[in-house]
């Protein structure tokens, strides 16, 4: 499987490993991806693109 690099803020990185730990993650990338994939598949509902851009809006993810 192919990856990417991404930056986090070191706070937010440390809270990250902090919770993978007390989930009995194996990693904290492994932690992140698994909260990526539930909140991306929250949003695959079936809903039209500018449904999907409402709700990411309105968490706060895009202006």
């Amino acid at each position: 499987m192919a990856s990417e690099k991404i930056k986090l803020d070191k706070d937010l990185m440390d809270k990250v490993r902090k919770y993978a730990a007390m989930a009995g993650y194996s990693s904290a990338e492994e932690f992140i991806a698994h909260c990526l994939e539930k909140e991306i598949s929250g949003l695959e509902t079936g809903d039209s693109e500018d449904e999907i851009k409402k709700k990411l809006k309105g968490l706060g993810y895009i202006g």
